[in-house]
């Protein structure tokens, strides 16, 4: 290679010199400086680029999208990018729709804080060899649309297993687990059903009865039958699930009328107290304890930490009144107990709260919210939402703005309300917000949320982190993060029910991609990707 700055318009990135078959009208042009892998690097986004319908051209002024992919080994090389981006102000500020991206040894594994601020019409910082930043950001409304929709079918899917799920007493079925003709990696589990707080919107306790919780040993051999049939992580479900065992001390109000629990490990003695840490009760015929020993979840979640083979393990979803420090504690002290919790707020404003019949302030689930990310560190935080209640202001409304603004909390389910049959508030409250009113609110709250949640897994980019990977979509593998945030990776490995380090090489709102590191499932084997031998001639390097 030549010690020219290489302006690299469409180099052998496909197999042909053609205009890409799905064209759509819009172009790109890449200049690259630097070795030969930057060459590489740039036909790799051209045909990337031509995947989703954009063709080459040589014209800046044509062109849609503009990649720089720089160099930084010699001084020159660095000066040369820099002058190009700053030749580009015109070009970008001339349309709106134009995109610019940055990518090379400028940019490194993660863009400094101090590079983000020097090039603020930089819409896309790509790390060496990276395309999908770019390509994410272009596709990030079809994403968006994907990741929406996946959130629903699970959202379904969890309330589907509530609701069909048997009375206490009889042998769950597992229904789901024949549903794609392979048992699921991850599994829901319910150990509450029904519901006895009674917010004066919700029909669940007209539906599905008093809360009444599944016995300790029922649910560990449920889910020890599903590790048996290939599931590694299960979610504990209740509608109010941090009031587990409740019932069996007939404590059946709301929280006007019902105290937070403190657990049953106060009560018992030491003997007693160290043969339950120990973890008795692994055999089909062991003490765990029965529905009148009054343990509560984070019993729940001792007893269910013991099961081998299980690898990861969720709770949802919860109530701010009934989250106690015994229960943040044993997430905490747990290993596979994700950091990861759900717990509502529904309204920011008193009046409102207390209309729904919540039991709680805006002031008091601030406190909360300090209180579990100070107990539980990189806890990710999601609630529940909803907007247009009965008789809920604009300022009322602002309140709910400004405490989702305030704390950043990694997720929201957003509803707007609707009257339930039979409900508190369909027989005894107005349902006066208008339709187009509880649209615009609903989009407000979203927006503000993509805004916080994009802040939020920026903080994930160059690092790696722990996956369990559940299937795939769209010939990339899917799976969840220990703080349940959706990350896909690209490997031709078989990663199927595989716990895996991956490095983060893009984050949006509702996602994460990421590049296979390695197999750290506890396993006796593991994957491992193919070594490979680079040799890189640096004599060749530009200048």
């Amino acid at each position: 290679m030549n010690n020219e700055t290489i302006e690299l318009f469409h180099e052998l990135a496909t197999d042909q010199n053609t205009t890409p078959e799905n064209f759509n009208g819009r172009k790109y042009h890449i200049w690259t400086i630097g070795c030969q892998m930057n060459v590489a690097d740039s036909n790799h986004v051209a045909a990337e680029l031509e995947k989703i319908g954009y063709g080459p051209t040589e014209k800046l002024d044509e062109a849609d999208i503009v990649v720089l992919n720089t160099c930084v080994v010699r001084q020159t090389a660095e000066d040369k990018a820099i002058g190009k981006l700053g030749s580009l102000k015109p070009w970008k500020r001339k349309k709106a729709d134009r995109t610019l991206a940055l990518m090379g040894c400028m940019v490194g594994v993660k863009p400094s804080q101090q590079l983000l601020d020097a090039y603020p019409d930089v819409d896309v910082f790509m790390p060496p060899s990276e395309a999908t930043p770019l390509v994410n950001y272009l596709r990030q409304s079809e994403i968006d649309a994907e990741m929406a929709e996946i959130e629903r079918q699970q959202l379904a899917q969890r309330y589907q297993v509530q609701d069909e799920a048997q009375p206490i007493g009889t042998v769950q079925s597992i229904k789901h687990l024949a549903l794609s003709g392979e048992a699921p990696v991850a599994a829901h589990v319910p150990i509450v059903y029904g519901c006895s707080h009674a917010c004066t919107f919700c029909i669940i306790p007209f539906r599905r009865g008093v809360e009444r919780s599944r016995p300790v040993q029922e649910i560990v051999n449920e889910i020890r039958g599903l590790v048996a049939q290939g599931v590694r992580e299960v979610t504990l479900l209740g509608q109010i699930v941090d009031r587990y065992g409740y019932d069996w001390r007939g404590e059946m109000g709301n929280s006007r009328t019902v105290s937070a629990y403190q657990g049953a490990s106060l009560r018992l003695g030491s003997r007693e107290q160290g043969a339950r840490d120990k973890g008795q009760g692994e055999g089909e015929d062991s003490a765990l304890p029965t529905p009148h020993s009054a343990f509560d979840l984070a019993d729940l979640l001792r007893a269910v930490h013991e099961i081998e083979g299980l690898w990861r393990i969720r709770f949802l979803t919860s109530h701010p009144n009934y989250m106690t420090d015994r229960i943040l504690e044993t997430v905490r002290d747990l290993p596979k107990v994700c950091e990861h919790i759900e717990v509502p707020i529904q309204a920011g404003d008193d009046e409102v709260l207390e209309q729904m019949r919540r039991g709680y302030t805006n002031a008091e689930y601030r406190a909360l919210v300090q209180r579990i990310r100070t107990i539980i560190p990189k806890v990710a935080i999601h609630t529940d939402i909803i907007v247009g209640f009965c008789g809920e202001t604009m300022e009322q409304f602002q309140q709910t703005v400004d405490v989702l603004s305030d704390l950043k909390l990694d997720k929201v389910h957003l509803a707007r309300y609707s009257p339930r049959p039979g409900t508190v508030s369909e027989r005894r409250m107005v349902d006066d917000v208008p339709e187009v009113e509880k649209v615009r609110r609903h989009q407000a709250i979203e927006a503000l949320q993509e805004a916080v949640s994009t802040e939020i897994n920026q903080q994930f980019l160059g690092q790696t982190v722990e996956v369990l990977v559940e299937d795939q979509h769209k010939g990339k593998w899917r799976g969840r993060n220990r703080q349940n945030k959706l990350v896909f990776i690209e490997s031709d490995l078989p990663l199927r029910g595989r716990l895996v380090e991956a490095q983060i090489t893009w984050t949006g709102p509702w996602s994460m991609q990421g590049r296979f590191v390695r197999d750290v499932s506890p396993l006796p084997d593991r994957v491992e990707a193919p070594k490979t031998t680079i040799t890189l001639n640096l004599s060749s390097v530009a200048v």
